[in-house]
Formats: C-alpha cells, structure tokens, sequence
C-alpha cells in the first residue's frame, strides 16, 4: 500500500508540475532563452581567451626560434675556431631549445584546433538562440492574440460580430437623420411664401431679391461725371 502510495504522490507531484510549466510556459522559456545567452556569452570569451593564448605561443615560437638560429650560428663560429667547448654548450642549448619549438608547434596546433571547434560550437549555438528568440516573440503574440479572443468571445464581452452589427446600424440610422433633416428644410423653404418668393425670383420671375454684381457695377458708373 505505503509503494502505490507513493507511486501516486510522485505522479501527482509530476502531473502539478507539468501544470505549473505549461501555465508559465512563456515566462520560462524566456529564462531559458537568457541563461542560454549567458552560457553562449561565456563560450566566446573562452574562445577569446583560447585566441590570446596561442597568439602568445606564436610570439614565444619566433622568440625560440630566432634564439636557435642565433646559436646555432654562434656555435659554428666557435667550431671554426677550435673552441669545441663552447660550442658543445651552444649545442645543449639549441637541443633544449629545439624541445621547445616542437613542444610550442604541438601546443599551437592543438589551440588552433580546439579553437576552430569552439568557434564551430558557438556560431551554431548562436544560430539556435536567434532562432528561439524568435519562437518567443511569436509566443508571445500567440498567447497575447489568443487571450485577446477569449475576452472577445467570453461572457459579458461583445463579440466583434456584434459590434460590427451596431456600427452598421448606428451609421444607418446617422445616414437616415441626415436624409430627414435635409427633406424637412426643403419642406419647410415650400411651405414658406418666402421661400416661394426666393425661388421665383431666382428662376427669373419678377424682380430679383438681390442685387447682382452687374447691377451694382452700372450703379457705380452712373455716379461719375463725364469730364468736360
């Protein structure tokens, strides 16, 4: 009994956590994408590092090899003078120094191996963390959209259905206003003798209620005196 107990509660305890990660998947994969930036971050120093050092082995490698070369050429001047002495010390001593040069050769190719490698590791993880960044940013508006359509669609919310319904008849019934206030003033400009009077004397029946500019340019005339 005690074994299916706990067989439940760890699958209880799995299940809530499941849970858990699901209703804050967002926010999780968000850490993830930063601690993942971290690391990648820390790859390229290293590999940054890993490029200093092996410059310094280069510039050591030209140091040793330039010191053989001096030796070996001070080493065949003293052969040449009979001083086997010093020259088998020189001799020692391009020996060691020789050790030093294969060992800086071997250590150089190793550096420039691992660093391709590392710069290998990095370029790809680069490429996948721009890629999960971009997964996140359309997470993001997927669950922003998503929580969009649920208010939308929800209890006590009208739906976009709806309201494009009412603004279709609030415009209807603007467009009818607008109609009946313009019918209306033309009812009303019949109606009135005024009206009647203004639109006969416009269409040229009887005498005009204003006068036009025709009139008062020969009113102005008529006010000059011819010079004598």
């Amino acid at each position: 009994m005690f074994k299916l107990i706990s067989i439940l509660l760890r699958g209880r305890a799995h299940d809530a956590e499941q849970a858990f990660a699901d209703r804050n998947a967002v926010p999780l994969l968000a850490q993830q994408i930063r601690d993942a930036a971290q690391s990648i971050q820390s790859a390229r120093r290293s590999v940054a590092v890993a490029i200093a050092q092996n410059e310094q082995e280069k510039v050591q490698h030209g140091a040793i090899v330039t010191r053989i070369a001096d030796l070996e050429t001070r080493a065949t001047a003293a052969l040449a003078k009979g001083n086997e002495g010093l020259a088998r010390e020189a001799a020692e001593a391009i020996a060691f120094l020789e050790a030093e040069r294969d060992a800086s050769e071997k250590a150089q190719a190793q550096f420039t191996q691992a660093i391709d490698k590392l710069k290998g590791i990095v370029r790809a993880s680069e490429a996948r963390l721009r890629e999960l960044q971009r997964g996140e940013r359309l997470a993001r508006a997927t669950e922003e959209a998503q929580k969009l359509d649920v208010a939308v669609a929800g209890p006590g919310f009208a739906t976009l259905d709806d309201a494009e319904e009412t603004l279709a008849r609030l415009r209807l019934r603007q467009s009818q206003n607008e109609l009946t206030a313009a019918a209306l003033k033309d009812m009303e400009g019949a109606i009135r003798p005024a009206g009647i009077i203004e639109k006969l004397a416009n269409a040229g029946f009887g005498a005009p209620l204003r006068s036009s500019a025709d009139d008062v340019l020969a009113r102005l005339k008529s006010r000059i005196t011819p010079a004598a």
